[in-house]
């Protein structure tokens, strides 16, 4: 394998020579791009320059990864589909496939530390392994189209792939067989333990099988989830402080948005860290089947505490419909951010989704709206 500084001037002089070319080196080869950040180097193969990767992930790599997980960037995440080499893979190396989600794509080869294999990338449309099927990206027909379109056919003498075990339900793997003379294995659930599962000759454990949704797992989503919560939390929170401010006879009194602005602002934020934070880290131990239902409960102990500040001596009509609010407001915002994260889980599938959302969205935007007409009433019987 060429140096790196050899690519360096070899991918140069590929892409002054394809620079004209309509579709350039990757659509005449439909091999991936040599341009990517975490390409090292390339492999020279019957059907062309294979770029090589690393197992190790560099500093661009980790800075990636870590905006990622704050929502940063996180629709761009992906890489080009194709056939990639890892370490140096020769024609009897194992075919490992996997999506073209950046962050399944370095999970992988960070798990075959040490190894040579080949990956064959498909076209998920930036989705991780997880959700592929479910997005109708990564199935059967990609694999069939990438396998005749990536040539590796002539590049490795077995017949044998292994893909993800959660892709399994979208892949016949009766068809690829048929059409392409590739075998269909599917590995252990976590990247950890392909390296086992290789050694054993390709069969898998009872452990492998399983996939577990640990706190770690659960808590490694959370920045992403707190990040897009709270686009939509700021923006009431600034309503909430601005509107509760207004007065009949100075126009806009500081006393009254840092009483009653920030009382709602306390509530949201409780809210906030309710659905976004207790319902995914407390999920196992939740009442409830489903993740609307899961959120209420971390969202009514919010509710007692406001309500127990609040409602103080001496009370007016105003302020007990104002404390009162947070009993629609609260359950309704924390509800609905506990179901965002269905999103984030293996543990649910896209029908059940689409029930919990036509079920629970109706209630909880009846609960938020009731809680925000409970508080425009207080608020309207404060100025008058």
């Amino acid at each position: 394998m060429p140096s790196e500084q050899q690519s360096r001037r070899i991918f140069s002089r590929i892409s002054s020579k394809t620079a004209g070319d309509e579709g350039g080196f990757g659509a005449s080869s439909d091999l991936p791009g040599l341009h990517q950040s975490f390409v090292r180097g390339l492999l020279h193969t019957p059907i062309g320059a294979v770029p090589v990767v690393e197992a190790r992930l560099s500093r661009q790599d980790l800075i990636g990864s870590l905006k990622f997980r704050f929502g940063i960037g996180w629709r761009k995440y992906s890489l080009d589909p194709g056939l990639y080499a890892l370490g140096s893979p020769d024609e009897a190396s194992p075919v490992v496939v996997s999506a073209n989600y950046k962050a399944s794509f370095d999970r992988l080869r960070e798990a075959l530390s040490g190894r040579s294999a080949w990956i064959l990338v498909l076209d998920t449309k930036g989705v991780n392994v997880w959700c592929a099927p479910a997005k109708g990206g990564g199935g059967t027909e990609e694999l069939v189209l990438r396998l005749q379109s990536s040539g590796l056919g002539q590049v490795v003498k077995h017949r044998r792939l292994i893909l993800p075990q959660l892709a399994a339900p979208d892949v016949a793997a009766h068809e690829v067989r048929s059409r392409t003379g590739f075998t269909v294995s599917y590995g252990a659930v976590e990247a950890r333990d392909l390296p086992a599962y290789l050694d054993a000759g390709m069969k898998a454990t009872e452990a492998m099988r399983r996939k577990t949704f640990s706190l770690r797992d659960r808590i490694a989503l959370l920045p992403m989830e707190w990040i897009s919560s709270l686009k939509l939390l700021i923006p009431l929170c600034l309503f909430f402080l601005l509107a509760a401010g207004i007065d009949a006879e100075s126009g806009w009194k500081t006393a009254l948005a840092l009483d009653s602005g920030l009382f709602m602002v306390y509530a949201l934020l409780g809210a906030f860290f309710a659905g976004t934070t207790v319902t995914p880290a407390l999920f196992p131990w939740l009442p409830g089947r489903t993740f609307s239902a899961k959120g209420l409960c971390p969202a009514w102990i919010i509710v007692l505490f406001l309500l127990n500040s609040r409602l103080t001596s001496p009370l007016s009509l105003p302020r007990v419909l104002e404390s009162f609010s947070v009993l629609f407001l609260v359950p309704a915002v924390s509800s609905f951010l506990a179901m965002r994260f269905t999103g984030s889980t293996p543990i649910t599938f896209l029908s059940g989704v689409r029930k919990e959302m036509c079920l629970a969205l109706p209630l909880q935007i009846a609960g938020g709206l009731a809680g925000l007409a409970l508080w425009i009433v207080a608020k309207t019987l404060r100025i008058l």
